[in-house]
Order: C-alpha cells, then sequence, then structure tokens
C-alpha cells in the first residue's frame, strides 16, 4: 500500500485521512495492469481518457513510475496517425472508433507528470506522442474553431462537437502548449487553433450538439479554463439547484435521481478552480456515501431505489476525487493544470480579452 507519508497533500478533513488516501491510491494501483494500463476496473476496458486521469491521480500521490509506466503505454499503442482508439480490453481495441477529446488529453497528462517530476528525459521522449496527438486532433477541427467530436473506424468525421469535450480539448491545447514552449518549440498553428476554440466555447454555444441534460456541459467550460472569473460564477449559479443533490453530490443526467462520483469531484474541481474551495469542500463531503471499504468509490447511487448503481468501482471516480483533493491541497502540479493561471491561452481576440477568464464568457 502507498505510504500515508507520500500522500499528505491527500488529505481533506471530513473527505480523506492520509490513511484513506493510501487505501485509494492502492486500489488504483491493484487494479493497474503490469503493462501500465489502466482500465475502468479489474478485467474491465480502457479508454485513453479515464487512463489518464487515473495516472495524473498516481502522480499527485507520489508514484510516478506507475503514471510514468501508464503513459508508455499510450506510447506504445498509439496510432500512426497520432490517435488512440476509444475503448481496449487486455491491451486489444474493442470500439475502433476515435474520440478527439480523449486523444488529446495525454497532453495534460504528460504536461502534468512532467510538473511533478521535473522529468526533461520523459518530456522529450513524450513529445512526439503529445505532438502527433495534437496533429490528429486539429485534423478534425470544423470551420468555426469547434473539434468533431469523433473519427469512425472507416474515417468518417461527422461535423458535430460536444461542449464537454471540447472544453477538455481546450485545457489539452494550452499544456500542449506550455510543453512546446518549454521546449522552444514554438507551434503558431496550435496558438490559432486553441484561441478559436475557446472563442467557440465562450461566444458560440449554437457550435456545439445540446446535451444541456447532461452535467459535464454545465461545468466544463470552468473546468477546461475557458471560464474564469465573474463568467465562471454566473454559470455555476444558473443550474447549481438543477444539478445538485444536497448531501448527495451531483447528478449526472437529468431527470434521472443519480448523482455520480465522478461528476461530482470534477464539480469540486471547477469550483476550486473557480476560487470556490469551501463549496468544493462541501460537494467532496458530499460523496462520502460512495466510499467503499476498499477505498474506492462506487461509481453511482440512484437516491430514488437507495441504490447503488452500476455496481463497479472505478479507477476514474477516485482518480477525480484524488485530484480535486490534490488541487485543494495545494499540489503544484495539480494546481498547474487546472487552474490554468500559467497556461498559454492561444491567440485570443479582443472580445474573448475583456470578458473574464482565459478565453470569456458564455452569453
Amino acid at each position: 500500500m502507498t505510504s500515508p507519508g507520500r500522500t499528505e497533500r491527500l488529505v481533506l478533513p471530513g473527505v480523506l485521512t492520509a490513511e484513506q488516501a493510501a487505501r485509494t491510491v492502492a486500489g488504483i494501483a491493484a487494479t493497474q495492469r503490469p503493462d501500465g494500463s489502466i482500465p475502468w476496473f479489474t478485467g474491465g476496458h480502457l479508454d485513453p481518457w479515464d487512463h489518464v486521469e487515473a495516472a495524473m491521480a498516481l502522480d499527485a500521490a507520489g508514484e510516478h513510475e506507475r503514471a510514468a509506466a501508464a503513459y508508455r503505454w499510450l506510447a506504445e499503442r498509439q496510432n500512426p496517425d497520432g490517435s488512440w482508439y476509444a475503448a481496449y480490453v487486455d491491451g486489444e481495441p474493442t470500439d475502433r472508433g476515435r474520440e478527439s477529446n480523449f486523444c488529446a488529453y495525454i497532453a495534460v497528462g504528460v504536461w502534468h507528470h512532467y510538473l511533478s517530476t521535473g522529468d526533461e528525459a520523459f518530456l522529450d521522449t513524450m513529445w512526439p506522442h503529445v505532438f502527433a496527438a495534437v496533429e490528429f486532433v486539429l485534423s478534425l477541427a470544423l470551420p468555426g474553431g469547434q473539434i468533431a467530436w469523433r473519427c469512425g473506424e472507416d474515417g468518417d468525421v461527422p461535423a458535430e462537437a460536444l461542449l464537454t469535450g471540447c472544453s477538455s480539448i481546450y485545457q489539452a491545447l494550452r499544456c500542449a502548449l506550455a510543453a512546446a514552449e518549454h521546449r522552444e518549440d514554438p507551434q503558431p498553428d496550435w496558438e490559432l487553433a486553441t484561441g478559436a476554440l475557446g472563442h467557440a466555447i465562450t461566444h458560440h454555444p449554437e457550435r456545439f450538439l445540446d446535451k444541456g441534460r447532461y452535467s459535464m456541459d454545465w461545468y466544463y467550460p470552468v473546468l477546461g479554463g475557458a471560464l474564469r472569473g465573474p463568467a465562471a460564477k454566473a454559470r455555476i449559479e444558473s443550474r447549481w439547484d438543477e444539478f445538485v443533490v444536497p448531501g448527495l453530490g451531483a447528478r449526472c443526467v437529468l431527470p434521472n435521481p443519480w448523482v455520480t462520483g465522478g461528476e461530482s469531484a470534477e464539480l469540486a474541481l471547477a469550483l476550486w478552480a473557480m476560487g470556490e474551495s469551501d463549496r468544493a469542500v462541501e460537494i467532496l463531503r458530499s460523496i462520502g456515501h460512495l466510499r467503499a471499504e476498499d477505498g474506492m468509490y462506487w461509481t453511482g447511487y440512484v437516491f430514488a431505489d437507495d441504490a447503488v448503481w452500476p455496481e463497479e468501482k472505478t479507477t476514474w471516480t477516485a482518480g477525480a476525487l484524488l485530484l480535486a483533493v490534490a488541487a485543494l491541497g495545494g499540489d503544484e502540479a495539480t494546481t498547474a493544470v487546472f487552474e490554468g493561471g500559467r497556461l498559454p491561452v492561444g491567440l485570443t481576440g479582443p472580445a474573448d480579452r475583456c470578458c473574464g477568464g482565459a478565453a470569456g464568457q458564455l452569453r
């Protein structure tokens, strides 16, 4: 088990003790396969986004070798076009579609790992993989700056974008630009694309599919860094009572009576990023009922039926909670990639600069 001494920044009164944090980290580590992959749960499938989120949680806990192994797994399985498939079981693809936000997220993880370790050799090794992934993602850009959500197995790219996915891509592009800047390897095309994507997120909601039933579409523009300041505050307040169930956490989708640990922890991270630490802690405390005896967290709870559902304890749920606690605890790498104040913003126009936050505000 991870030593409690390595999880000092994962202690949060009412949420995690050092011993509890160590058990949660150990639960993720126990699920990680010898090849470095981190499936949702033992015997389950892996998707590249959640794999990275779990690896970031391992880094926040000081398990840097395990995190590096997770990134090596990605490097070894990257497709020639820079992508990864949407799902794998035992290292073999089970969904050969390629989702843009899944492919982009390696940039967040690699930059987080570098900030956690200062390992220049790791960054040098992973840079070609980050570069190829970003180039693939930007090949799916649509005329309005938004990024198509998926490239099908047959290469078909529907002209459809998701606000949640694009908000995550926005964060990833900024982390990729930070890595490029650190390496003195400027990427002007990326800067343009980042600015255009941020503008689409903050000023053109009509460019995205209507997924307003999902809580992720509500808080992800804040979590991904496109919204800060009054614009972020206004967005969160606008639907708080719809999505937050006092004492239980955040709903995944309306009108279902179902709160989920991953969405709740991500909401807490978004609240922290916008300066609402007290409410972030309140949300994290509210999902204590999802914690299992082994230190992992159930994916969700149907409060109308008083039932855990699905009966899965997922690495990404535990990972999201650990990252939120790490940010609240001041872990420098985690705060850097989620607060975003030191990340490049790309090339933005006057409308973006005047409206608060990295890219502006939704209207």
